[in-house]
C-alpha cells in the first residue's frame, strides 16, 4: 500500500505527513534528511515502548542514530510540570545541544509534552512526531500547538512550535482499544462539521470499516484530516482568527475536563459532548437548524460517543471553568458555533444565560 505524502506550508517551516502502513520501521531513513544532527532523545509510555519502539530503535540506529529514550507514565497525568522537569532533565543528563532533536512516540499527551519540552529547551530544538492514537494522528500531531496541563486548566502553558515531520502508521491503532478509537474520531467528525461536510458524509458512511482498523479507509481519513488541519493551519499559524474554529466543542469540552479532574473522560469524549452543547446553543440561537444537529448526534451516537451532559455537575460550574479557555479575551467567552455542516462562525457576544440553558438541555438529550 502506498504512502500518502503532504505538506504543511509554512513557507521555510514548511513539513512532511507521511500516512501509510507499516511504514514505522522507516523513520530512520525519512528523518536523515531533515533534522542537523543525529543526536535524539525518544520520549515515550510504557504502554508504546513495548509495543513500537523496539522498531523506532531499531530504524533510527540502522541510520546512524545516537538516541536515548525517556519514558513517563500512561495518561493526561503526564502533561504535568512535575513530567515536563523530568524529559528536561533527560535532555541535559543526556548532553543533547541545540542540533539535537526529540522524538515524540506516543499519543496526544507525548506529543504535547515532547513538542513543549523541545519548544523551551535551549530556547528551542527540533522535534519529530510519531502519533499512535487517532487522536493524535488526525489533530494533535499536525500545527505545531504544544503544551502541558496547568492543575486549574488544560493546555493552559504552552506554545507555538512546529515539528520537522509527522510519520503517522495506521498499523499503530490496532493495539488501541475501541473506546481510543472512538475517541478519537471525534475529531474527525469536528472537521467535517467545521469545513468539510463530505469528510463528514465519509465517516456515516464508511463508520464499521473505521472502528474495525481497516488500512486503506483509514490511510484516507486520516490524511483527509490532515490536509484540512494543514490548510487552516498555513493560513493562521499563530490562531489569530481562522485556525480558532478547530476548538469546536473544546471549550465546553476543556471545561468539563477540568471540573472532572481529567479522570472521568478521554479528551474526545468531553469534545463530544462540547460538541453537543455548542450545537443546541446554535440551535437555540437560531444559526443551526435542527436536522444537522439530530445529525450530528445520531453520528456521534452511532461511534458510541457520549453526547450528554452529566447531570451530577451543574452547568455554573462549567460555564466558571469555560473562562480559563485561551480563546477568552477580556473576559468575554469566544465560541465556535455551527451554521451546518461543513461551516462555523465564531461568536463572543453570547450571554451567560444562553449558554447555562444549553448546557441544561444537553442533559436531557434523546
Amino acid at each position: 500500500m502506498e504512502t500518502t505524502t503532504l505538506y504543511v506550508e509554512l513557507g521555510a517551516d514548511r513539513y512532511p505527513i507521511h500516512v501509510g502502513q507499516g511504514i514505522l520501521g522507516e523513520i530512520g531513513e525519512t528523518l536523515a534528511p531533515h533534522i542537523k544532527s543525529k543526536r535524539a532523545l525518544i520520549v515515550s509510555d510504557a504502554f508504546v515502548t513495548t509495543r513500537y519502539l523496539p522498531v523506532v530503535q531499531e530504524s533510527l540506529i540502522n541510520s546512524g542514530f545516537d538516541i536515548d529514550t525517556v519514558e513517563v507514565p500512561v495518561g493526561e497525568k503526564s502533561k504535568s510540570i512535575a513530567q515536563f522537569v523530568r524529559v528536561q532533565d533527560s535532555l541535559v543528563t543526556h548532553q543533547l545541544d541545540r542540533g539535537s532533536t526529540l522524538i515524540a512516540l506516543g499519543g496526544g499527551v507525548i506529543g504535547d509534552l515532547t513538542g513543549f519540552s523541545a519548544a523551551v529547551y535551549m530556547r528551542g530544538i527540533a522535534y519529530v512526531q510519531i502519533p499512535t492514537t487517532l487522536q493524535a494522528q488526525v489533530d494533535a500531531s499536525v500545527g505545531g500547538k504544544t503544551a502541558i496541563n496547568h492543575p486549574k486548566s488544560k493546555n493552559l502553558i504552552g506554545a507555538f512550535h512546529q515539528p520537522k515531520l509527522v510519520l503517522i502508521d495506521v498499523d499503530t491503532l490496532k493495539s488501541l482499544p475501541q473506546r481510543d478509537i472512538r475517541a478519537g474520531l471525534i475529531e474527525v467528525i469536528k472537521m467535517g462539521v467545521i469545513r468539510d461536510e463530505p469528510l463528514f458524509a465519509m465517516v456515516e458512511e464508511n463508520l464499521a470499516a473505521i472502528l474495525s482498523a481497516d488500512a486503506s479507509t483509514l490511510i484516507e481519513m486520516i490524511a483527509r484530516a490532515c490536509a484540512n488541519k494543514a490548510d487552516i493551519v498555513a493560513q493562521d499559524e499563530k490562531e489569530s482568527r481562522l485556525r480558532m474554529v478547530l476548538n469546536y466543542g473544546h471549550t465546553f469540552g476543556h471545561a468539563l475536563e477540568a471540573v472532572t479532574d481529567y479522570k472521568r473522560y478521554r479528551h474526545g469524549e468531553a469534545v463530544a459532548i462540547g460538541m453537543m452543547c455548542a450545537a443546541q446553543l446554535a440551535v437555540n440561537l437560531g444559526v443551526f437548524s435542527g436536522t444537522d444537529f439530530r445529525r450530528q448526534c445520531a453520528l456521534l451516537k452511532a461511534a458510541n460517543l457520549p453526547t450528554r451532559f452529566p447531570s451530577d455537575i451543574s452547568p455554573e460550574a462549567l460555564h466558571a471553568a469555560m473562562y480559563l479557555d485561551k480563546k477568552t479575551i477580556g473576559g468575554t467567552l469566544r465560541l465556535i458555533l455551527p451554521t451546518r455542516i461543513g461551516e462555523v462562525v465564531i461568536r463572543d457576544n453570547v450571554g451567560k444565560p444562553a449558554i447555562l440553558e444549553a448546557i441544561s438541555q444537553c442533559r436531557s438529550i434523546s
